[in-house]
């Protein structure tokens, strides 16, 4: 359910700059709205309880007050106290489910309920999906990694498991204010160190820039901003130090360290000059060509319809002139806004339907607005840009309102149109994106379309945090993708998110990475011992033991457990620990037992299990799918196993009766390079070869990805270096310990405790203590312990002194 909202006490929500949340009134969690409940609002559909527990009717609110307050936002950012008096409380409205198929058992986290709800597509098993794509501008990060893989695996199952036909189309925004303001940037910065002609010049420019700059953090009000801008301010003004002593004729190469300070301050002063269209496209397509590659590294499925922003634009005019037919939108000096208030007013659009909570919420609306963005012309502050006048400086385009680009939201609202039709069954974003930017599509969709639901399902992914900490690129904490691939495999990766809710908050973290990186270990272990098992088993069927009937029963319940928890908004952690816990730990005792009583499991219902548990994965993308076209080459088709593994049995055949013979012969060196041929040849191959002493099978041949056999060769010998390391410490520490004890040994009694200076400060003529080192009298349980270790010692120098050829015994006393 959305809500809708209206006017009651005071004593509610600020509407406005500032007033984020509704959490007072009406909180909602990511994974279960709390309306309902007890809290402000009823769950009639219709009404609203106040604070005091009165329902009144709804329908109808004081638009004049709200529109009252909303333009003197404009010209006072910071309410009044007049204006603390406006509050807004929201209350239900119906989502409009699909017609319901009871046969239908697929249920997915509609961010529209904030509950799980059948899901239903219009046209049978079709599915109309769409995604909001990347900003290229910058390096794809983690973040995007959260959502695309999150979208990647949702769209895998409902294709590969539950047979739906998903038309999955995706956006490239490559028209927005970051992007024009980072081209702009970097074409002024290019051109800037091209003309540059000497160091000189350019310390005087830089001592502007980083004065200017430093001017920004001191007005910066968010602590971690200023913390982020302060720390550049800094670490340039370092460098400009030593930019400025050095002699080095090549001065415009050390230009690029102060690209922040010094891009901003030319841009300020020659922005507007920059009038050429391809300088604002050269810059996405190369970060688009790179999200590509990421996506491609991270096994995340190409859309199958691809649209950019720059494509678009003759269909984003056509679609903003009739939203401004239709009466919810307006031109104000070459701009193009749509009338919010006006479209809630009518009875059948309500706005703000994903997020009601920010409904008002003018810090958020103006964020989405983008940095060029002047809200000069508004009628109200909760208008926003369908299309924007373009300044000097920037792209444009022709428009009936003169020459411009289209605003943020416009331009997915279009594209869907345009590709997937008027009426959506899933539309998908992240987490952050449900307001201003997906509330504001949805509402300029259903005023083009004239209509009360433009998408059946939102879907959003759940927020990532680094270690903890949020990530945002303004702090610059992000990880990339590539660094992240630096550190672990895609399968790795992609475990990970498997491993939590798709929609819930996640920490990216070793300590996560970890658990991931020990489920592939798990899986893969389990691939190789069902294989090998396989292999080397009879083909002919056997009657089924007691035991083959119980772990089939288990496998069975299992796979049921697996499809309820992917019927249950593809409840992917779920399944993991299932096939965990419920399939690979069952199996591998049974196995286990198995060989103990001198049986072979049963080779049919393991090749179930495996096929299972290898399809499973390739629906989640963990594993590649085979979608080549056409016959495979040879009669029977085949894979790389099937072909490689007879000459690598035929290997370790030979290689067995060749150790056999050599064990034998006692022949130690024919042993060792067929050691030699197990740890270090094969495993270049991506083949391991494992001995079995004293089983049935003398040894397993296994497939295995050549990296991950040299990683754990790497890791087996830094573990014997460490061993032998150990070993040998403690053998020096043994020496040195011997050694101690002899010299000790050698010490006359009566000098035992004369060194011991900073605990003891008197003896008696044996040598004896009798005072602490703050000549204090010692205790007489301190003294007899003392007496104790005196006499042991004595019997140890008189045992040396013996020992010693030519000495006496009479020293000691």
């Amino acid at each position: 359910m959305s809500f809708r909202p209206t006017m009651i006490s005071e004593n509610l929500i600020d509407l406005g700059r500032g007033s984020s949340s509704l959490s007072q009134v009406a909180k909602s969690s990511d994974s279960q709205s709390t309306i309902g409940k007890d809290r402000s609002c009823s769950p009639v559909s219709g009404h609203l309880r106040t604070m005091n527990g009165n329902t009144s009717a709804t329908g109808e609110f004081d638009r004049k007050k709200l529109r009252s307050y909303s333009n003197s936002m404009m010209d006072n950012p910071e309410p009044t106290n007049d204006q603390t008096h406006d509050r807004v409380k929201y209350v239900q409205s119906l989502w409009k489910p699909p017609k319901r198929d009871d046969n239908v058992e697929l249920m997915l986290y509609n961010s529209f309920t904030r509950r799980k709800e059948p899901f239903v597509s219009q046209q049978g098993k079709r599915v109309l999906w769409y995604t909001c794509g990347p900003t290229v501008y910058d390096a794809s990060h983690m973040g995007h990694a959260r959502a695309y893989i999150s979208f990647d695996i949702l769209r895998r199952v409902m294709s590969d498991y539950f047979n739906y036909d998903v038309v999955y189309a995706m956006n490239i925004t490559d028209i927005d204010d970051k992007i024009i303001k980072r081209a702009r940037i970097r074409h002024l910065m290019e051109s800037y160190v091209k003309d540059a002609q000497s160091r000189e010049g350019i310390s005087k420019d830089l001592d502007l820039a980083l004065k200017e700059y430093n001017e920004k953090v001191q007005k910066e009000t968010d602590p971690e901003k200023r913390t982020a801008l302060d720390h550049v301010y800094r670490t340039c003004l370092t460098s400009f130090e030593a930019f400025r002593a050095s002699a080095d004729p090549d001065f415009r190469s050390e230009v690029d360290a102060f690209s922040d300070p010094l891009g901003v301050y030319l841009d300020k002063r020659l922005g507007s000059t920059v009038t050429d269209n391809v300088i604002f496209s050269i810059l996405p397509r190369f970060w688009e060509n790179k999200f590509h590659e990421d996506m491609d590294a991270l096994n995340v499925l190409p859309a199958d319809i691809l649209t950019r922003v720059s494509e678009y634009v003759p269909e984003i005019v056509q679609f903003i002139q009739k939203i401004i037919d239709n009466g919810y939108a307006y031109e104000s000096d070459g701009s193009v806004y749509f009338e919010t208030l006006k479209f809630d007013q009518q009875k059948n659009h309500h706005y703000a339907k994903l997020d009601p909570e920010k409904f008002g919420n003018l810090e958020l609306l103006t964020e989405g607005e983008g940095d060029l963005t002047q809200a000069h012309g508004k009628r109200q502050a909760m208008d926003f840009a369908l299309w924007k006048n373009s300044k000097p400086g920037e792209p444009a385009w022709d428009s009936p309102w003169g020459r411009g680009r289209p605003g943020w939201h416009i331009e997915c609202s279009v594209m869907a149109t345009e590709v997937l039709g008027e009426k959506l069954d899933i539309h998908a974003g992240g987490f952050d994106l449900r307001f201003p930017h997906h509330d504001n599509e949805i509402a300029q969709s259903e005023a083009y379309f004239e209509c009360d639901s433009w998408v059946n399902y939102f879907l959003h992914a759940g927020h990532l945090t680094i270690s903890g900490c949020k990530m945002s690129k303004s702090l610059k904490n992000f990880t990339t993708i590539q660094d992240a691939l630096k550190q672990h495999t895609a399968r790795q990766i992609r475990l990970m998110f498997l491993l939590h809710s798709w929609r819930g908050t996640m920490d990216y973290s070793a300590n996560v990475m970890d658990l991931a990186v020990q489920y592939e270990k798990t899986l893969n272990e389990f691939f190789l011992t069902i294989k090998d098992l396989l292999r080397t088993s009879s083909k002919d069927q056997r009657k089924w033991a007691a035991e083959d009937l119980v772990l089939r029963d288990r496998y069975y319940a299992a796979k049921q457990e697996v499809h309820e928890a992917l019927c249950d908004s593809v409840d992917t952690r779920r399944v993991l620990f299932v096939l965990k816990d419920g399939i690979m730990a069952a199996t591998n005792v049974y196995i286990k037992e198995r060989f103990a009583i001198g049986s072979q499991p049963n080779s049919s219902l393991l090749r179930h299990i495996g096929q299972f548990l290898t399809r499973m994965m390739k629906v989640f993308g963990v594993m590649e799918s085979d979608d080549a076209i056409g016959f495979s080459v040879g009669e029977k088709g085949g894979n790389t196993e099937e072909t490689i593994m007879p000459y690598a049995t035929a290997i370790a055949e030979f290689r067995e009766q060749v150790r056999q013979e050599a064990r034998t012969l006692k022949a130690t060196n024919i042993l060792k390079y067929c050691d030699d041929l197990r740890d270090d040849i094969l495993p270049n191959l991506g083949v391991r070869l494992e001995d079995r002493e004293g089983s049935g099978a003398q040894y397993a041949v296994k497939l295995v990805d050549k990296e991950m056999l040299l990683k754990e060769r790497a890791q087996k010998l830094k573990l014997e270096e460490e061993k032998r390391a150990e070993k040998e410490r403690k053998k020096v520490e043994a020496e040195q310990g011997r050694l101690a004890k002899e010299k000790l040994a050698q010490t006359p009694p009566s000098e035992l405790f004369r060194s011991q200076i900073d605990k003891f400060s008197k003896f008696d003529e044996k040598g004896l203590p009798t005072h602490d080192n703050e000549g204090k009298e010692l205790s007489k349980g301190m003294l007899k312990k003392l007496q104790k270790q005196y006499e042991t010692h004595d019997i140890k120098f008189k045992e040396h002194l013996a020992s010693q050829p030519g000495l006496t015994n009479g020293v000691s006393n």
